[in-house]
């Protein structure tokens, strides 16, 4: 009784296998289709969900800003529509003093988050670093005004306070 019911199943392959009988065997992927059709993407990368940009913040709040600039770099390929990719590879980028990379990043996200305490906090923080106070200052009090609680905006101009103090150097 168990041979009748396996009987049709083997008919039904053999008759599909026979229609299939084109070429060799090696010439099907594994998809059935010709392998020669398939095109090669060894060179893309698959990135689960925001696999990179969780990387490179893990590498950014560990001061390894070499590393978390690559992988910002990355990302922004990736994931060239996300403001989260872009903020991520401007700070990377300042803190690498690679600023012709982070003013790339900036007007990127100028024409994405362009009134956000984030863009004009690291806008300020990005002239700090340069050593531009008197711009550095402007985009601060942009963010200050924007939302006076946030931590971030308090915390950089008391820095850039601070920096005022100090003397030049050259």
């Amino acid at each position: 009784m168990w041979v009748s019911h396996r009987f049709p199943v083997i008919a039904v392959l053999l008759v599909s296998l026979s229609g299939c009988q084109s070429g060799s065997l090696a010439d099907l992927s594994t998809y059935g289709d010709k392998s020669f059709t398939n095109d090669d993407l060894s060179n893309v990368a698959y990135y689960r969900d925001d696999e990179l940009l969780k990387q490179g913040q893990v590498q950014f709040k560990a001061k390894n800003y070499g590393k978390a600039y690559s992988i910002y770099k990355k990302a922004v390929e990736v994931y060239p529509k996300d403001p989260v990719a872009w903020i991520g590879y401007a700070a990377s980028a300042d803190m690498v003093g690679r600023f012709d990379s982070a003013d790339q990043g900036y007007r990127v996200l100028a024409g994405m988050i362009p009134g956000r305490p984030e863009y004009l906090n690291n806008v300020g923080y990005s002239y700090l670093l340069r050593g531009n106070l008197m711009a550095a200052r402007r985009y601060f009090l942009k963010a200050y005004e924007i939302d006076p609680k946030n931590p971030t905006t308090v915390n950089n101009l008391q820095l850039l306070g601070n920096s005022v103090s100090f003397a030049k150097r050259g």
